[in-house]
This record gives structure tokens, C-alpha cells and sequence, in this order.
């Protein structure tokens, strides 16, 4: 099967680091150091191979590094279905992030499609207790990696539903004033939906394929307002039919944007919210691997994972049940955790890298097998 990973990666004032450069094969990535010596800082690196912001949501005048804050540039050489692609990634003086792939100017966009990449970082393990928000980011995050064109309808309908809510807010009531904004707002609140329901069947159907040591979670899109209307009509309807009511909050009630993931952990049948944090963060792995495995298969090669700390949340028998699926699936995992220790039995099936501070800067050194 065809490879995707990342060959080499540059860092250049990105973060804690001044300067990195890492040569890599297809194998996954160890990464141990202290707290604070600046791991995520490199797997962040990575998610900007992913259109979007990135794993820490960061505007790009916060990824340059202090105190000079010049900018930052972060480089590399992306294997993808049997290409190798150049990519550039980069912010001056604290302006919006921009990209080249092969020497031409392109957009995030056109970054999904010759990669994909998943991530798994120690704030969402709190999704399933959280507020909605979190957890139809979670959901977006993953139906972008099998829709790409997701992130630009998510786009034209926040836009439209700000437009919205501006007119909402001033207390207009003439509905001539609505009309195309709730067009809009269908055309792309219907493909929204159609997406996310799309990959929720890709990932039932991938954790029910597999055997695996992380529990199968059964997943739901909900909504608090019933049933989401479907169809562009149907969805342009309910939100001329919304108006009064939306008036007297001040902002749009019904719409995707008021869905939310519903999961329950299905061996025990007991909703993910009410689960242990041990079962909670179990049902996150079992979710970003069934993403991968579905991936594998419409994408045609396995993504990029980036998985902060996951090691430390557990035990040694599902570490090491991780390490395993993440060889059998073949996918370049970057994983970060305090010491070697934790990758121990990922033996020569992983490159190790040692990540140290001082004085503010993070230096990165290839390190052999433990």
C-alpha cells in the first residue's frame, strides 16, 4: 500500500524552536522529553500539514517564537500515494498563515487532499463531559478528513449566519433583509450535515470491522432542536419559519451549528459522558483509530497521527495494544511522551527522538532504540 508521511521537517522560529531539522523514514515518531522542553510544539508543526489551525487552535502570530516574533516557516517533504510534495507552511510579523506546495502558491484546502492528519491531545479528554462546541469540532475534524471541501462550507455558513445574526441583534424585521442569507445558509447547512452523517457511517463501519483492545463507541448526531432538517428546502424552511423566535434571542436556533455527538459505549451500553475517564479516553483512541482505518481505505494510505502524552493515560496492556495497530495500519505516528520508557515496546518499529530546553530554546536530537 502506498505510504503517507513526512520525510523531513524543518522548524524555523516556530514555537520554543529556533531551528530543527529531522530526517525520517515511514516508521512512527517517539518523541520524549521533559514537560515543557517543547514535544507538542514539533507534533503542532505537523498538524499544519492539515488545512485548518492547527491542534492547538492557534492564531498564526502565536506559533512565532519569543521574543523576537519575526515570523516562522515549518518545511517539508510529504510522501503521498507514491509522490513526494514540498510543502511550505508560513507567518510574517503575525499575518495569516500562508502555503506552497511544490513552488505554487495553494490554498489549506488543497493541503487535504494529499494529506491527511488526526490528532489526539490531552484536552479532549474531557469531550464527552464538555460543552457541544468541543465535540462538533471533534466531529468536523474528522469529517474534514474524508471531505476536504468541508472546511469551505463550514466557512460560507458561519459567514452567512453571522450576517444572520447581525440583522437578528438589530431587531430587522423585514424578511426581504433574510431571504438570500437563508439560502445560503441551507445550500450549506445541508452539505454540512450530509458530510457529518457521512462520516459518522464511515467510522461505525470501521470499528465494526475491526478486533481491537479500545472499546467501539456507537455514535449519534443530535440536535436540540428535534430532528435537523435534511434537505436544502427543508432547511431554508425551518429557518424562515425561525425568524420570530430567533428574533426574541437575538441569534439562530436551529441549524447544524446546534448539533451535537452523541456516544455510548456499546459493549456496556452506558452513555460516553457517564463512562470513566479511563473508558472515556479508551473510546478516543478507538475513535481516532477507526478514523485512520477508514481513511486507510478512502484515501488509499493510512494519515498522519499525532498523539500528545497518549502513552501516559495507559496502561501497559493497551500501550501496548496502541503501538500494535499503529504498525498494522502502517501510518507514521508522531508520539510525544516524557521518557523512553513509555515507547518501550514499540522496540525498532519506531524512530526516537530527544527533545531538551534551556534557556528558552527546544533542541531536537535523533536518538537509537532504547
Amino acid at each position: 500500500m502506498p505510504g503517507l508521511y513526512l520525510s523531513t521537517l524543518t522548524l524555523s522560529h516556530f514555537r520554543s524552536h529556533k531551528g530543527a531539522r529531522l530526517s525520517l523514514d515511514d516508521r512512527p515518531v517517539a518523541i520524549y522529553g521533559p514537560n515543557g522542553a517543547g514535544k507538542t510544539n514539533i507534533i503542532e508543526a505537523v498538524s499544519l500539514f492539515s488545512p485548518g489551525r492547527g491542534l492547538r487552535r492557534a492564531a498564526a502570530q502565536d506559533m512565532a517564537r519569543r521574543p523576537e516574533a519575526l515570523g516562522w516557516k515549518v518545511t517539508g517533504h510529504l510522501h503521498s500515494l507514491h509522490q513526494v510534495h514540498e510543502v511550505e507552511t508560513w507567518s510574517e510579523e503575525g499575518a495569516a498563515r500562508q502555503t506552497r506546495i511544490d513552488g505554487k502558491t495553494a490554498s489549506q484546502t488543497a493541503l487535504g487532499r494529499i494529506a491527511r492528519v488526526l490528532w489526539l491531545i490531552p484536552s479532549m479528554d474531557r469531550l464527552w463531559i464538555e460543552g457541544t462546541e468541543g465535540r462538533r469540532r471533534f466531529l468536523d475534524r474528522m469529517t474534514l478528513s474524508f471531505r476536504p471541501d468541508h472546511a469551505d462550507v463550514t466557512l460560507a455558513y458561519d459567514k452567512a449566519m453571522r450576517e444572520r445574526n447581525r440583522l437578528l441583534k438589530d431587531q430587522v424585521r423585514d424578511g426581504h433583509w433574510y431571504i438570500a442569507l437563508e439560502r445560503q445558509m441551507a445550500e450549506a447547512g445541508a452539505a454540512i450535515h450530509a458530510n457529518r452523517l457521512f462520516a459518522l457511517e464511515q467510522l461505525q463501519a470501521a470499528q465494526a470491522q475491526a478486533e481491537t483492545a479500545f472499546p467501539a463507541a456507537d455514535l449519534e448526531l443530535t440536535t436540540t432542536e428535534g430532528e435537523m432538517p435534511e434537505t436544502v428546502s427543508d432547511l431554508r424552511d425551518a429557518l424562515s419559519e425561525s425568524r420570530f423566535r430567533d428574533l426574541a434571542a437575538g441569534r439562530t436556533l436551529v441549524g447544524p451549528h446546534r448539533s451535537d455527538l452523541y456516544g455510548v459505549y456499546a459493549a456496556k451500553g452506558v452513555p460516553a459522558r457517564d463512562c470513566s475517564t479511563g473508558e472515556q479516553k479508551a473510546l478516543l483512541v478507538s475513535l481516532i483509530l477507526a478514523n485512520a482505518r477508514a481513511l486507510t481505505q478512502d484515501f488509499g494510505a493510512p494519515p498522519l497521527l499525532l498523539l500528545d502524552e497518549v502513552a501516559a493515560h495507559l496502561d501497559a496492556t493497551r500501550r501496548a495494544a496502541l503501538y500494535d495497530e499503529i504498525c498494522a495500519l502502517g501510518a507514521q505516528a508522531w508520539m510525544t511522551g516524557t521518557g523512553p520508557e513509555l515507547f518501550s515496546e514499540m522496540g525498532e518499529r519506531a524512530q526516537y527522538l530527544e527533545v531538551t530546553e534551556a534557556d528558552g530554546v527546544s533542541t531536537t536530537q535523533e536518538r537509537p532504540t532504547p
